[in-house]
């Protein structure tokens, strides 16, 4: 069980890198991306840059609640229109 617990989470830390636009930004280019992961691990580990671990954590959660939202929303819309008219040109599409 611990597998795949562990597979599930690498797979949503994965997802993080996607939503948050890296593939993209990087081309998928993977020594880049770890790179950055570098980059940013030594940073967070520095006793200096607690007030960067800090604006890290609000960036994130403001993203997550304006994801939140959006995908609320959207579902929102989705039930206020109904049902998909299947009626075109007055013939009844089964």
């Amino acid at each position: 069980m611990a597998r795949r617990e562990r597979t599930r989470h690498l797979i949503e830390l994965g997802g993080l890198v996607q939503k948050a636009g890296l593939v993209g930004i990087a081309d998928d280019d993977r020594a880049m991306l770890y790179g950055a992961f570098l980059e940013i691990a030594q940073r967070m580990q520095s006793d200096e840059d607690s007030q960067f671990k800090l604006l890290l954590r609000r960036r994130g959660a403001r993203a997550f609640a304006t994801d939140a939202e959006q995908t609320s929303a959207s579902r929102n819309q989705r039930k206020a229109d109904g049902p998909r008219n299947k009626m075109i040109d007055g013939d009844h599409k089964c």
